[in-house]
C-alpha cells in the first residue's frame, strides 16, 4: 500500500476531510517521514463547539514514537468561521517551538470548515 505523500496543504487538508463536519472541535495529526509520505493519522483531542485543548506533549508523543521526520496538524471549527482564533494562533507558535526543539518541525496547521481551509501563521 502507498502512503499519501503530503507535501501541500491542501493534500494535508484532504487528509483531514473527516473532520470538516463534525460538531465538535477535533484536533489531529499526520506524522510524516523524511519523504514527506503519511505514517499515520491521529486525533489527538475532541473539545467542544468552540474549544479543543491540546498541548505539545499530547501532539508529540506519537511523532516521537512513529520517528516521524515532521508533523501536520489541524482542526475543524464547526461555526464554520475559517478565521483563526488567537488561541488558534497561540498553540500554532507553541507546537512550532516544540517541534524545532525536538527536531520534528510543523510543516502546516490547517483550520478547516465544512467548505474551505485555511494555514495557520
Amino acid at each position: 500500500m502507498t502512503r499519501p505523500l503530503i507535501d501541500t496543504p491542501e493534500k494535508a487538508a484532504a487528509q483531514f476531510a473527516f473532520i470538516r463536519n463534525e460538531m465538535r472541535e477535533h484536533f489531529v495529526c499526520l506524522t510524516l517521514d523524511a519523504a514527506n509520505r503519511m505514517i499515520a493519522c491521529r486525533v489527538i483531542s475532541i473539545g467542544t463547539l468552540t474549544a479543543s485543548l491540546v498541548h505539545p506533549r499530547e501532539v508529540f508523543a506519537d511523532a516521537i514514537t512513529d520517528r516521524a521526520a515532521s508533523i501536520v496538524v489541524g482542526h475543524n471549527h464547526p461555526s464554520g468561521d475559517c478565521v483563526p482564533s488567537i488561541h488558534d494562533k497561540n498553540i500554532t507558535r507553541r507546537l512550532i517551538e516544540s517541534g524545532l526543539v525536538l527536531g520534528i518541525p510543523v510543516s502546516y496547521h490547517l483550520l478547516l470548515t465544512n467548505s474551505a481551509h485555511c494555514t495557520i501563521q
